[in-house]
């Protein structure tokens, strides 16, 4: 035993172990690992979990604007008068 405390066990020794000490000694460093690690595995968790319950994706957003088949108007009114 060191003067500052315990030494830190080691990650491969004990695993266990290792992650109770690092989220009393450093709980910033440990709660970012937990959160970060938790989005990709959102990736794989989520969609499925979504179908089950009835949550459909979403229609697909059109990429073109269609285009009328009526003939267009003539608009008046609106004429600027320096294209003489």
């Amino acid at each position: 035993m060191s003067a500052t405390g315990p030494l830190a066990p080691h990650f491969w020794a004990a695993p266990i172990r290792y992650l109770r000490w690092a989220a009393r000694e450093k709980p910033a460093y440990f709660w970012s690992v937990v959160i970060g690690s938790a989005g990709p595995v959102s990736l794989i968790v989520v969609p499925p979990l979504r179908h089950r319950f009835g949550d459909p994706d979403a229609p697909t957003i059109p990429m073109t604007y269609p285009i009328p088949t009526t003939p267009r108007k003539t608009l008046t009114g609106y004429d600027d008068d320096t294209e003489e």
